[in-house]
Order: C-alpha cells, then structure tokens, then sequence
C-alpha cells in the first residue's frame, strides 16, 4: 500500500436479495490508493454478488458506493471498465485463435488510413510498451492459444491496465498457475500496487492472502464479519471468521480400510495417450485412495481413461475380479463407475438445468414410465438426496447455476450416488470451493465409505491428501513413481516421489 493512500472505493450498506436469498445483508467494503485488499468467505457468501454490484452485473437494492469521491451506479461491466474498474475472471475471457495484441486491443484496434485498415504494426508496438511497462516477456504476435494458463492470464492482466485502471479484481486469480507463475503475478501485482492500482483479491488459498495483501475483509452468510491488517491475523483466526467455528486439518493417523478389504480395482499396465503409461494399481471396498502428483503429472488422464472419456491403448480393468471393456463413460456407469471432473461446469454439470435435473442426469432412464417420467417419484428421491447430502437450495427447481460452488458439487455427487455408483473418482472435489464447504465435501466422503463406498481421489492439495487418503499413489510424468500407506505419508516424501527424486528413470 501506498505510504500516504487516498481511499479510491467505499461500499456502504450494501443490500441484494433475489428470489428466496437475501445475498447481501447491508455489506460495507473500502479499498485504499495502492492495497491489495482480500476478500474472502465461504461460498454463497456474498463475495461474487458484492463484485457483480461494483462492477454492474448486478444493481443494488440499496446502499451507496463512492469511487474517487463520487457515486458510482455502472450500468454495466464495460462502463465500469472504462471508469477504470477491471475483473480478471477465474474462467479466462478471451479469444485463443487471436494473437497476444489483438486480444489486448480488441474493439480498440490500432488503425491507418482514416480506420480503413488494421494496423497491426502499431498495435504489436503498443502491446510491447505494455509489457515493458509491467515487466512482463511476452511476445505480442503470439497466438493466444499457445501460451501457458498463466502467461494468458498474464495478457489478460495487462488487457485491463491497458484502461488506466485504478481498481484490478482478481478472482481466483491462481487457482491454474504452476508455483512459479504464481510467483509471477505476486510480482506484477506488486508492481502495479506500487504505481497506485488498488486490487480487491478474491481467493480460498489462506498462504497466498498472507503473502500477498495487506488487508482482508471476511463476509459470512451475506453479511460483513470484519476487516483485520493481514499482518495482525492468523490463517485460523480467518477462517474462523469465515465459517463461525474452527475447522482442523489434522492428517489422517491410519487407515480407516479393514484388513483383508476386497479388491473393487484392478488397474493393470494402463496406456492411453502421452501421460498414462505402465499405470497398475488396485482400490479396496471402503478405501480413500489418494492420487497426488505436480500438475501435468498425469493423474486426470489417468482417471478420464479408466472412466472410458479417453480411449486406452492398452492394458486391463478389472472390477470384482472380472474383466471389464470401458470403451466410453457409458461402460464405465454400466460398470458402476461416477466420474466427478475438475472442471465441474464443463463435464459434471448442466448449470441452466434445475437441481433436480442434474441429480437425474445420469438415472432418468431408470424412472421412465412409458413415454413419461415418474416425476412425484423423482422429486421425493431427489429430496432425499439433498437432505442427505445437505445441499443448500430453495427449492428442487433451483437453476444449478445459482448454488454456490460447494453445493454444486454435492449436486454431482448426488447423480452418481443415484445413479448408485460403487467406484467414485473425485478429481480435485474441493477446487474452488471455500474451507467451510470443504469440511463438508470431507465429511460426505468419510460417510460414503463407510456405506461400503471406494474413492480414488486426485486433488493438488498435499494437506488434503493426507488428511482424507487411506493410501496414497504418487504420479510423475505419466508414471507411478511410489505408493505410501497413510501411517509412513509425509509431504516431504510424496514430494520426493512427485519429482522423481527417489525413482531413477
């Protein structure tokens, strides 16, 4: 922050309700010349709706915010940007068939000849000054599509501060980066601190709210909690703001899985593509099987070949000690097989459908009566699914798209449990999802498999591996390169094997 900041933004009173939720209860928010300011909360919160009114998405039902000393009402997005507020969304917003420059300067391009003919000479020299302002080596005449996740969000970035911005927003902004991109954009957001862009940073990663802002402000339930200088607050002290009691994330001691579990299974010298090779491993009734490994290592394409969404080129799957054929994910279901993806919007869910249509998406068929679906009989089975799962929604014929991300992904896990699956793959369950809604997604999963449930989990998170897994397989670079109990699993060794350390290769 700025040693003597100007406050650019004052959010007072804040009201929203929609039909049947009341997502902002009189919220105040402020942001300082220079800060880089947190917001954090659990899911349905109220962080996104308080963003959506500043930026307008959304109008306000009440309240007044101040930008630069003046009220501020956007009509729309575009409006605020050109007023010098910018998002950087968690979905990157831009064209990859386009290169780095045009992205940057689309509907402002550079022109000659009184606007007859682009002129893509001035422009890639405008896009380079741009990255020479922010430090940032990227060539304006790339293709989009060929860059890394982060150098795209990088371009993305320097797009905004392209408007002369005075307030960035930055949505989950790392929720994609490798570490060392991550280190990249602390750094650009520190720069750009420096020369007075205030940033209202939007993110459930508590080590990067500490190394990066200088304050946080905690919404909870719709309502404001509380703003604390990060310096003067501790991980625990925040999420206990965040979810009104304290949620440990202690390692699991040992091995729920009864000796002598049967094998559910069998995973023998699976090949598919580049990055599933020589995969063999087995999964227990009852178990957690952890799949840890750095990003790219090949634990999706793992999972996407054994559920039949990638085609395998070699090896076999059994299940129950017999051999199955998984040529496509409709063999997988049929095997007893549920998939939930990382990117749940993408491959789990059909979020302009109701709750109840996406609980029945994979089981309509079983509740067909002739032409018609038995639909009193639909709506009682999901209802006890959402009481079971404790889904928060106002009704059955709820959009999927306005739950919170926490709740959508109970909603997938309903499907496959009515659907009665016996194998469940969650791969990165609790991605995007904030630390309350976490400690649920983990109660959920110790439920199912007591119930006699297997789960093979991926997920990033080395914290989230042992606290949840039974046994842990550990991938690099297309290959299983270790296997540990629970008891003998520490970071540092999952770490060794997940960069090859221990393996000669």
């Amino acid at each position: 922050m700025l040693k003597t900041s100007n406050l650019v933004l004052s959010m007072k009173n804040i009201d929203k309700r929609f039909t049947g939720v009341h997502a902002l209860k009189g919220v105040d928010f402020d942001l300082f010349e220079g800060e880089i300011h947190s917001l954090v909360g659990e899911n349905g919160a109220g962080k996104s709706t308080l963003i959506k009114a500043l930026t307008g998405i959304y109008p306000k039902d009440s309240g007044e915010i101040l930008y630069m000393g003046k009220l501020l009402n956007p009509k729309d997005p575009k409006e605020a940007l050109q007023m010098g507020i910018g998002i950087i969304h968690q979905e990157l917003n831009m064209m990859d068939h386009l290169t780095v420059a045009q992205n940057i300067f689309i509907g402002r391009e550079s022109t000659r000849k009184g606007g007859l003919f682009l002129d893509e000479k001035n422009q890639n020299r405008r896009a380079a000054e741009l990255f020479t302002r922010l430090n940032m080596n990227i060539d304006p005449k790339e293709v989009l599509g060929n860059l890394t996740v982060g150098k795209q969000q990088m371009v993305e970035i320097a797009k905004a501060v392209s408007h002369d911005l005075k307030i960035l927003i930055l949505d989950e902004p790392s929720a994609a980066l490798t570490e060392t991109e991550i280190n990249e954009l602390f750094t650009i957001m520190r720069d750009l601190a420096g020369k007075g862009v205030g940033m209202i940073y939007i993110s459930h990663r508590m080590d990067e709210i500490n190394r990066i802002t200088d304050r946080v402000t905690v919404l909870r339930d719709g309502e404001y909690v509380g703003t604390r200088n990060t310096s003067d607050v501790t991980k625990e002290e925040i999420i206990n703001m965040m979810v009104g009691r304290v949620i440990y994330e202690k390692p699991k001691a040992r091995s729920n899985v009864p000796a002598g579990a049967e094998i559910v299974l069998r995973v023998n010298k699976l090949n598919a593509g580049r990055m599933v090779r020589d995969i063999s491993f087995t999964l227990r009734k009852g178990e957690i099987l952890g799949f840890a490994g750095l990003m790219g290592a090949g634990r999706t394409e793992t999972a996407r070949a054994i559920f039949g969404a990638d085609r395998i080129d070699s090896g076999t799957i059994e299940i129950n000690n017999k051999l199955v054929h998984v040529k496509s994910p409709v063999d997988a279901v049929a095997c007893g097989i549920g998939y939930l993806s990382e990117d749940r919007k993408r491959y789990g869910l059909a979020t302009g459908l109701s709750v109840t249509d996406n609980a029945f998406m994979a089981a309509y068929d079983k509740y067909e009566k002739g032409l018609f679906i038995h639909a009193e009989k639909v709506k009682q089975i999901t209802r006890e699914f959402i009481e079971m799962l404790r889904i928060k929604t106002p009704s059955l014929d709820q959009l999927l798209k306005n739950l919170s991300g926490g709740n959508q992904q109970k909603v997938v896990i309903a499907k496959w449990l009515i659907k009665n699956s016996d194998i469940l793959i969650f791969d990165e369950p609790t991605r995007g999802i904030d630390v309350g809604a976490k400690s649920e997604i983990y109660t959920l999963m110790n439920e199912l498999v007591m119930k006699g449930k297997s789960i093979i989990m991926i997920s990033s998170e080395l914290p989230e591996i042992l606290r949840m897994s039974d046994r842990i397989v550990i991938m690099c670079e297309g290959r299983i390169t270790g296997e540990l109990d629970i008891e003998d699993a520490t970071q540092e060794k999952i770490m060794k094997y997940a960069t090859l350390q221990n393996q000669e290769h």
